[in-house]
């Protein structure tokens, strides 16, 4: 096991639901006025408790916050599942020059990257809309609200292409999602008419179905000898790394696009593009390299980042350090060996050390380009 802190990631910090002191809530309240503004301050609800976030963060917009009010238990699903999305994306990026990265005590989570309308916020927005969807269909399924349970229309005979079956136990009730997460995720982008809203729009509509996409029935067959004569079924969410691997993709291929000239939509900017943008990822400006910290551009840089010597993809040193060279240090290595299986029913494993190479990336030669202003 290494553990290694020089990596630029950061996991999301959990914070307790309990009532805050007046202290405590006059830091956060500063902390929100003076940090610069994002549209998306809803992500900041994995952090705080649904009390304070409806009362005090100024970034929810009146329906946003009425919503959080009336729905205080969904608000905590919404959290939970902004830690998941969040973790997901960084799972996504970890080998990339920008890693998702998000910053501490920060009501905008990616601080000013975020403002740039990059393919990379394109993708946020996405597996953050994905992620509220899967959070409240999972949480509906669960039990856990009082507003929605399993979906009702999943009842009696269906048909497939495999035949007849009967609807039971308890599908996920993905359309009670996607109706709660438009009516919160889009609140703030349709009361503005700018490019930026619309390409918010598109990509949160993008994450939602991507949800739905993987959906998948689950039956169970019955009959004698398994001869399956008669199937029940119920329709499941899949993992969301499917998800997120999904949107992933998408992420790779995004278009860029342009507002067309009434604002009520996009055109593609490349002329000899045939397609269809519908379920694509959109993104209006070109990101920055992300080589080095600007913080501008809400760029961390890659210095101190691990990169591996024998790749030449993504995560090789030469990509990842861009071309500013690495350094390399020998860690001990802890890892589990000799493993036995102990009846009944362990697994007994030694601890073995052993010495490996990890390769960092080198600042920048020149020190007065570390942080560009």
């Amino acid at each position: 096991i290494i553990r290694y802190k020089r990596n630029s990631t950061k996991c999301p910090v959990q914070h307790h639901s309990k009532p805050i002191s007046k202290i405590y809530f006059s830091f956060i309240l500063l902390l929100l006025i003076f940090t610069p503004r994002v549209d998306s301050s809803w992500w900041h609800i994995r952090a705080l408790g649904a009390r304070v976030i409806c009362d005090n963060i100024p970034g929810l917009v009146n329906k946003q916050r009425q919503l959080c009010q009336h729905h205080p238990e969904l608000m905590q699903s919404i959290g939970e599942g902004a830690k998941e999305w969040i973790r997901e994306c960084q799972h996504q990026f970890r080998h990339h020059r920008w890693n998702c990265s998000t910053l501490d005590r920060d009501h905008t989570v990616f601080g000013r990257v975020m403002l740039r309308s990059s393919r990379e916020a394109a993708f946020v927005y996405a597996i953050s809309s994905a992620g509220v969807v899967y959070a409240i269909t999972r949480a509906c399924s669960q039990g856990a609200l009082t507003s929605c349970n399993c979906d009702s229309d999943k009842r009696g005979r269906a048909r497939d292409n495999r035949g007849n079956f009967d609807w039971v136990g308890c599908s996920d009730n993905i359309n009670y999602g996607i109706k709660f997460a438009t009516s919160f995720v889009d609140a703030r982008e349709k009361m503005v008419k700018d490019a930026r809203a619309l390409m918010n729009l598109h990509n949160n509509r993008c994450g939602r179905m991507a949800v739905k996409r993987f959906m998948k029935l689950e039956c169970k067959c019955h009959g004698v000898s398994g001869s399956c004569s008669l199937r029940t079924c119920w329709l499941a969410m899949s993992d969301f790394r499917r998800t997120g691997d999904y949107l992933r993709k998408k992420y790779n291929r995004a278009i860029e696009v342009t507002m067309n000239q009434d604002g009520t939509g996009f055109m593609v900017a490349d002329k000899d593009f045939k397609g269809s943008t519908k379920n694509e990822l959109v993104y209006i400006e070109n990101s920055p390299d992300y080589c080095l910290m600007d913080r501008t551009a809400g760029s961390l840089g890659t210095a101190g980042r691990v990169c591996n010597k024998s790749s030449r993809g993504t995560d090789g040193c030469e990509v990842m350090c861009c071309g500013r060279g690495y350094d390399t240090m020998r860690v001990k290595r802890v890892t589990k060996c000799e493993c036995k299986f102990k009846w009944c029913c362990a697994v007994e494993c030694n601890h073995c050390e052993d010495m490996v190479d990890v390769h960092t990336c080198k600042p920048h030669k020149r020190p007065d380009w570390l942080d560009i202003t």
